[in-house]
């Protein structure tokens, strides 16, 4: 049976943004086969989706390459993230419904509890979890999934430095919900633009400005990377991979 490129397209990018693939690599087609345990045609497939996206570049005589976003265009996505997570906020407050309301409601009690207690593994999850139906709430298919590529491509340029009090960032999901359960869009875009505005704070980029591959990665490192990669089979369909 023949394998949706979307579950290898989600597996290559994950292994992007997690650093398996360090920037500026070359990512062939059958290497890139042999590891997911899949034909050709939905790595092609997939490649394409992920350069589109600003994951790869195709370069003449090296064929498909992961990106070298620069540190300006690394900057222009959290400014576009500044602008847009508020719009679709807004959105979500005239537009969700009530099963949109039924999962924020569950996400944010979950999530404050385990903030309070401390628990914070899964918190990030929890919180991606939650932006994403926010975002599903808007009711603007092309706001989704301009706002899921945003968090994935700032996902594989930045880490998150800091000491945000989890509390304190739940509280701000809580009130979020709150502004869409009345259909405040006002209320709504004006929490999200603070919320959105406190956590970039905290972003710190991975790479060094003009170096290719993340920052602090040494060749050892870079060359035990690769020789993971030559040597894995990862199937798409595994419950592992997120879809």
């Amino acid at each position: 049976m023949r394998i949706p490129a979307h579950s290898v397209c989600t597996a290559i990018r994950d292994d992007i943004v997690s650093g398996v693939y360090e920037r500026g690599g070359r990512l062939t087609e059958e290497l890139l086969a042999r590891r997911y345990g899949v034909s050709r045609v939905p790595v092609r497939e997939a490649l394409r989706t992920l350069e589109a996206e600003g994951f790869v570049v195709t370069r003449r005589h090296a064929g498909a390459c992961v990106a070298e976003p620069t540190e300006r265009e690394a900057a222009d996505l959290l400014e576009m993230r500044l602008l847009l997570e508020p719009l679709g906020a807004s959105r979500a407050a005239q537009r969700r419904t009530e099963a949109h309301l039924k999962v924020l409601r569950g996400l944010v009690r979950l999530g404050q509890e385990r903030a309070r207690r401390g628990h914070s593994d899964d918190l990030r999850s929890l919180g991606g979890w939650f932006h994403e139906t926010l975002a599903q709430a808007s009711g603007s298919p092309t706001l989704t999934s301009t706002l899921s590529r945003l968090r994935h491509m700032i996902g594989w340029m930045y880490e998150v430095r800091g000491t945000r009090d989890p509390v304190e960032c739940w509280a701000e999901h809580g009130a979020l919900v709150d502004a869409v359960v009345r259909g405040d869009g006002e209320r709504a875009r004006a929490v999200m633009a603070l919320h959105t505005e406190r956590a970039a704070a905290a972003h710190r980029l991975r790479f060094a400005p003009g170096t290719a591959g993340a920052a602090g990665t040494g060749r050892a490192d870079r060359a035990a990377r690769a020789e993971g990669v030559r040597n894995a089979q990862h199937p798409v369909n595994t419950p592992s991979l997120r879809s």
